[in-house]
């Protein structure tokens, strides 16, 4: 049994980690999650939130505004959106998301509304959380 499970985190603009972790966290749409090694094989879409890496380097956190996250018994895979470092996630940040994600609900087909109202509630939700 593998004490670690290959951690890898890419967005559109680049691969954001790549590291070997004991557990790693993700806001998965039917709510948080945790994988560690040997988890049995998943597939799930996120909704907006923090990914939580817990390793020997201690814990880092990533933000993701959506995407999927592929999970076997070796490896967690997350494809995101649009991802940043925890530490880069301020009140003013999520704000300026928050604004954009209003807009895109806003005109969003009557088949997306639901789905942009949820991402846009899960993005509110992180950001009552977040001060100043």
């Amino acid at each position: 049994m593998a004490d670690t499970i290959k951690f890898e985190l890419v967005s559109p603009e680049r691969k954001l980690a790549s590291a070997d972790a004991e557990s790693v966290t993700v806001p998965g749409m039917a709510g948080d999650m945790t994988a560690m090694p040997n988890h049995a094989p998943f597939l799930t879409t996120l909704r907006p939130g923090f990914v939580t890496v817990r390793g020997a380097a201690g814990e880092q956190t990533y933000f993701v505004t959506g995407g999927f996250a592929e999970i076997s018994p070796e490896t967690v895979s997350v494809l995101a959106e649009e991802a940043v470092e925890g530490a880069e996630v301020t009140r003013a940040w999520l704000d300026e998301k928050i604004e954009a994600f209003t807009a895109i609900a806003a005109e969003a087909p009557a088949e997306r509304a639901q789905a942009e109202a949820l991402k846009l509630n899960d993005i509110k939700a992180v950001a009552e959380r977040i001060s100043g």
